[in-house]
């Protein structure tokens, strides 16, 4: 069976709720799926007066090695500044042993995110991540457009065809609807059925 990774990052649980979609999807898939989180690594008084959220269902991933055991690898995080934040990118700067290997060539990668506002990033923080997956030597899939649900203007949306997205508002009120979630949804199937492919 393929198996799965989502990794993620989240600070106030719109990329949590976008990383049970994905998974949700690749299981529909036909995948084995696991979902882990990346470290925090902001300071314990920063946590807590910016409110983070600090529960969650899914365990920290176990360090960089853990990453080997999966075909495919879908990584989500929100915004800082139109990058990945600074929790992500440190464990990233860990996986040069795997780089060095070529463990994850040839293993298929994707990415979604979160974002405040509709120009608030999306797209390069995408970009962001795929490029790490890239030097890896993983194939990328995103959010194509076999997936009409990011397609429109009637309504504010996130969605590009780099990966999955979600749009928090400028105070994190507003949740993943159910089109963005439908998204990751979409975009979790088909790394799983590319994954499949590519392994058999």
């Amino acid at each position: 069976m393929t198996k799965v990774l989502v990794l993620y990052y989240s600070s106030y649980g719109h990329i949590e709720k976008m990383a049970d979609a994905i998974a949700e999807g690749a299981r529909s898939g036909g995948a084995e799926v696991d979902i882990r989180r990346v470290a925090e690594t902001a300071p314990a008084e920063i946590v807590k007066a910016a409110g983070f959220k600090t529960d969650t269902a899914h365990p920290e991933i176990e360090g960089p090695d853990a990453l080997a055991n999966y075909d495919a690898i879908v990584v989500g995080a929100p915004t800082r500044y139109g990058r990945m934040p600074s929790q992500m990118a440190a464990f990233w700067d860990t996986t040069g042993g795997l780089w060095m290997k070529g463990a994850l060539v040839g293993k298929v990668g994707g990415a979604f995110t979160s974002t405040a506002s509709q120009h608030g990033g999306q797209e390069t923080t995408l970009f962001s991540i795929l490029t790490n997956l890239l030097h890896h030597g993983m194939t990328i899939v995103g959010l194509d457009y076999g997936f009409q649900g990011q397609m429109g203007v009637d309504e504010v949306k996130g969605g590009t065809p780099y990966g999955a997205s979600t749009l928090a508002g400028g105070d994190g009120s507003r949740q993943p609807s159910a089109d963005e979630l439908d998204g990751a949804r979409y975009q979790g199937k088909r790394i799983a059925e590319t994954a499949a492919k590519l392994k058999a």
